[in-house]
């Protein structure tokens, strides 16, 4: 996969094409699918889009055990919203899936400009693609829920992706301060039990009544995103030009209290 401008011979991951580009138009949304190794060695199918109008990129992969796992990045709203889809184990009692949502402020230099993403393209569409970088395990502690009916004030893309997982959406303090000072409306947010009361509460792992609350964990990990451009020098440029991309991978950690543990039937106490 390419970068446009780029000689032949240069071994980049992704080009960005210049004579598609104008056939796709400056806005219009673009996919790019890609076979992925997942941490455990399986291999998966991941799409991403992006849409330079919306300045937004997405992110879905299925996971072996059959959860949908999403990543957008609303780069206008400085927000970034992850979604789980898992599916229930309706021997246990549980519906159909479960659905989560995890909401947090986005960083401009955790992935590429969609306007990057949106010409993306890859040479080799059968090839599998492994992360060049593994970047830390990053742990949230979610400590607010987010207003489904009043989402998007914060961002347009919640009501889309957090459809299936109204009473599930989650946020932290920390992201709310800064939200609230871009002028996002405080109906948004939900409190939920203090820290300081959900710190008393048990790990749903250690919880044998299924009705009880406790605080749930759940991690999920981008297997393949690009995370950087590449800069590439030439005799014949006097400035660098953008040659390829870096491709990372990462995975994220959330704590969020649940009401029942019949709500969080995966965290096993470890």
């Amino acid at each position: 996969m390419r970068l446009t401008g780029v000689p032949p011979a240069l071994p980049a991951l992704l080009l960005l094409l210049p004579l598609l580009a104008p056939l796709l138009g400056t806005g219009a949304p673009a996919e790019l699918r890609v076979r992925v190794r997942l941490p455990d060695g399986q291999v998966t199918e991941e799409s991403l889009q992006a849409d330079s109008d919306a300045d937004s990129i997405s992110l879905e992969l299925r996971k072996p055990d059959g959860t949908l796992v999403s990543f957008t990045a609303d780069f206008k709203k400085d927000v970034k919203i992850f979604r789980a889809l898992i599916l229930g184990e309706l021997e246990k009692g549980q519906s159909q899936f479960q659905a989560l949502c995890f909401v947090t402020q986005l960083q401009h230099n955790e992935i590429i400009p969609s306007e990057a993403m949106a010409k993306l393209r890859q040479k080799n569409p059968r090839a599998v693609r492994q992360a060049e970088e593994v970047r830390g395990l990053e742990h949230l502690h979610m400590d607010v829920a987010v207003n489904f009916s009043q989402g998007t004030l914060l961002s347009p893309h919640l009501h889309n992706v957090c459809a299936e997982a109204v009473d599930a959406i989650f946020t932290r303090q920390e992201d709310v301060r800064f939200w609230l000072e871009q002028g996002v409306d405080s109906s948004v947010f939900e409190a939920l039990p203090k820290a300081s009361e959900q710190a008393e509460l048990p790990r749903c792992g250690q919880v044998g009544d299924r009705g009880k609350p406790c605080v749930c964990r759940y991690g999920l990990s981008l297997a393949w995103y690009p995370c950087m451009l590449k800069y590439c020098h030439s005799r014949d440029r006097p400035t660098p030009y953008k040659c390829g991309i870096r491709s990372c991978q990462k995975s994220y950690s959330f704590d969020f209290y649940v009401p029942q543990r019949q709500l969080c039937l995966w965290d096993e106490d470890p």
